[in-house]
């Protein structure tokens, strides 16, 4: 077997690929992933009741990078900043953020809830390869998504008591187009990384 073939074998990630594996790496990636979520959170359409983020961009290529467990690792340590005061979550209409047990009962919590779930299944798919090729990654992208919005829509519901024309009118319709988008530019993003990682077939 080449030694292309075994460096781009099934199991590892971007990020092994580019890493070698410790205790160390891991949680310094786990840390990356989350600060990026919290960066790309930052860019935002304040909408209500749930606001426009970068942040499912941001959990795709976290999960496809890092693999199931630490990008839902990265993902929950996102989650827990919040509620613990660290101003990471997308800002309100006034620049605040929520932050606390404020920030674990609005009604876009549910979002951050499936983006654990949504990292773990990207994280899956990537670990079986299934990221390498555009079409696998829109799919994968695609599949978290939707994860997402499972998570997300039913927490929506809860809070704000609303039906399901409502759910749907809040949180799914106005997202539509802009997850679409996303899971696009994910998928763009990752295969081009794999090709530029892949050694040269002369290489030693």
């Amino acid at each position: 077997m080449s030694n292309a073939a075994l460096s781009l074998r099934p199991g590892r990630t971007l990020a092994d690929q580019m890493l070698s594996r410790s205790l160390a790496t891991d949680a310094v990636l786990v840390l990356a992933g989350a600060a990026l979520t919290a960066l790309l959170a930052q860019v935002s359409v304040p909408v209500w009741p749930v606001p426009i983020t970068g942040q499912t961009l941001a959990v795709l290529l976290v999960g496809s990078s890092l693999g199931a467990v630490r990008g839902a690792a990265s993902m929950l340590l996102y989650g827990l900043l919040a509620v613990a005061g660290l101003p990471v979550l997308a800002p309100q209409d006034d620049g605040s953020h929520l932050t606390g047990l404020t920030a674990l009962a609005a009604p876009s919590f549910g979002y951050v809830v499936g983006f654990v779930f949504s990292a773990a299944l990207v994280g899956w798919i990537a670990q079986r390869a299934g990221d390498r090729r555009f079409l696998g990654a829109v799919l994968s992208f695609l599949g978290g998504t939707v994860v997402t919005f499972a998570f997300g829509m039913p927490w929506l519901a809860v809070v704000l008591d609303l039906n399901l024309q409502r759910t749907l009118e809040y949180g799914l319709y106005p997202f539509l187009i802009g997850g679409f988008v996303k899971a696009l530019i994910a998928a763009a993003l990752i295969p081009l990384a794999w090709r530029a990682l892949r050694p040269r077939p002369d290489a030693d």
